[in-house]
Order: C-alpha cells, then structure tokens, then sequence
C-alpha cells in the first residue's frame, strides 16, 4: 500500500485526536465555570463539549473499525461501519448536547437564577475560544490539502467527501466558536443587565445549533450508509477512461458506489468491438483497472461485464448512474 493510500486515514485520526484532546480539557474547565457562576449558557457548553469529546472517540472507533482489511464474511471491507460509528456520533450531540442545551436554557428563562462570579465564566470562554481555535485550525488545513488533491474548492469537498470524520471535526469545531460567542454573548447580557433571560436564550441557541449540526451529519452519514454514489464529475472521469480502451465500442451501464472513506466501487457493462478476441477483452479489462487504480487510489474494486448494446445505438453511454450536476460541489478530481 502506498504512501497516498494511507496519508488521508492517517490524518484523519490525528485530527479527530487533537479534536478529543481538546474538547475533553474544555468540557472540564466548563463544567467548574458553569457549577461556580450557575451559568446556564457555560453549562450548555461544558454539555456541548462533553458530547464533542464523546463524538471524537465515537468518531475514532469509526476510523479504527473501518479501516480493518476484508475477509471471506466481508469481502469488500468493512469501510461502511465507519459510517454507522459516525452516524452514532451526531445522535450522541442530538440528544446528550441540544437536548441538555435547550432544555436547561428554557428552565433558565422560567426561573431567572443565577449565583456566583461572572469573572470564571469570562475566563474559562477565553481559553476555550483559543483551544478551539487551534483544534480548528488544522481540521481546516486538512480540508484545504485535500481539496487541493481532489482540484476542487474547500466548499465543495466538505459538501460530499465520503470522510465523514475531517467533516464532523470541522463542523463540530467551527459549532464550538459559534457557541462560545453565544455563551460570552448571553453571559455578558445578564451580566450587564441582571436579567438572566439572556443567559436562557443564549443556552436555547446553542442547543439549536447543535441540533442543526447533528442534522447534517446525520443524513450525510444515512445517505453513505444507504450507498451513495461518487460526485457526478468523477463518474464522469471514470466512464471517459474506461471509453478510451481501444477495444471498447461503448459503455452501457456505469455504477459506483462509496464502500469506504477511502474506497470505491465501480460496475460497468461494457460494449466491447465485435472483432476484438477472448485475449483481447481479458486484456482490457486488467488495463482498465489499472488505469483507474493509478489514477485514483480510492478505486479498490473493478467489475466488467462485457455485453452486446441494442441495435442501432450511438454515443458514450446508454444508460449510467443518475447524479447530481457537475457543479453541485464535492471532491471532483480533475
């Protein structure tokens, strides 16, 4: 295996690592600034980062178990239980994050309580603010390095990269900045004003945000779980290299599938020229998995099927796998 192959996973899990670390030290200092001030926005947010640590090590077991090599029960890998570690994941911050969040924030607002120093609170976010910053700061060096792999923008390779876990550490950090300001936001109105309505409000809307990142990712993960295709302008790279073979007359039907962060399947039933003999289809057929194996690593499974298009028919490709534009976004190699 190659250099290339493994460099995505293995940053990958360094990302996910430092995210952990991260978020474990914050949730700490959260949880005694919000015990010590009665702050339900710093609470919300010590809630918020357990359930980010707890998805970085959900999110781990992801990369782990997904990563193990195939066997005779599973003979294309196991790259999809990723996806259900992941899926896992975003349920754990649907409930344990913005359920806590919104409901603490709403029994805020009823009962207007607040004891203790807003100084702790002040402190506690500021450090955060840097911590998470950081923690951010390489999950989006990663996003940048592979859509530069991938000769797309950052936008669109977070739109439909099959790495799930670069995508939840990105969302969920960039979710824990937006977070800390609410809280500084909320904290500092009461503060101001010694009305503890905003420290509730504040709570209310982090519980939101956490929810719509859970939604996200979420159905990101159910849509790899169910089988998603590739974006729309690698099929079509992949159909254009298996039509330039000298023995192909056509493609008929092209299918792909994400098996894995880091794998993909292709199926094509192809038109083969009448003339071209036994030796010749087998020989084509192992120059076009070498083709597409060099140019794309992630390419682990090849199936031809030689067969006979209906009389008559022109062009490429009778009939290919139906996705979105080429400009709906994603890792599409150029």
């Amino acid at each position: 295996m190659s250099q290339a192959d493994v460099r995505p996973e293995s940053e990958s899990v360094g990302t996910v690592v430092v995210a952990g670390a991260a978020n474990l030290a914050i949730a700490i200092a959260k949880l005694v600034a919000g015990l010590i001030s009665g702050s339900a926005a710093m609470l919300s947010e010590a809630a918020h980062s357990v359930a980010d640590t707890t998805t970085e090590v959900l999110l781990f077991q992801a990369l782990r178990r997904g990563a193990r090599p195939a066997d005779q029960r599973h003979p294309f890998g196991y790259g999809k239980e990723s996806y259900v570690w992941a899926f896992f994941a975003a349920m754990f911050t649907f409930v344990a994050g913005a359920g806590f969040a919104v409901t603490h924030g709403v029994t805020t607002i009823l009962v207007h309580e607040h004891s203790g120093d807003y100084l702790i609170s002040y402190i506690v976010l500021g450090v955060s603010f840097v911590i998470e910053s950081i923690s951010l700061a390489r999950a989006v060096r990663q996003v940048r390095r592979e859509s530069r792999r991938w000769q797309t923008t950052p936008r669109r390779f977070l739109r439909l990269t099959a790495d799930t876990t670069v995508k939840a550490v990105f969302l969920e950090d960039s979710a824990a900045l937006i977070g800390l300001v609410l809280a500084g936001l909320g904290v500092g109105l009461s503060h101001a004003t010694g009305d503890e309505v905003w420290d509730g409000v504040a709570s209310i809307l982090i519980g939101l945000l956490l929810l719509t990142v859970a939604g996200v990712l979420a159905g990101n993960n159910l849509s790899l779980l169910v089988g998603r295709a590739v974006p729309e302008r690698l099929r079509h790279e992949i159909e254009q290299e298996l039509a330039g073979l000298p023995e192909v007359e056509r493609i008929d039907t092209l299918l792909t599938m994400q098996l894995g962060p880091q794998d993909i399947l292709v199926a094509a039933k192809v038109d083969f020229r009448d003339e071209a003999t036994g030796a010749q289809i087998e020989a084509a057929a192992d120059e076009a998995e070498l083709r597409l194996t060099d140019r794309y690593p992630e390419i682990r499974f090849v199936f031809l099927d030689p067969t006979r298009s209906m009389p008559g028919a022109t062009g490429t490709a009778r009939h290919t796998q139906a996705g979105p534009s080429p400009d709906a976004g994603g890792p599409e190699p150029t």
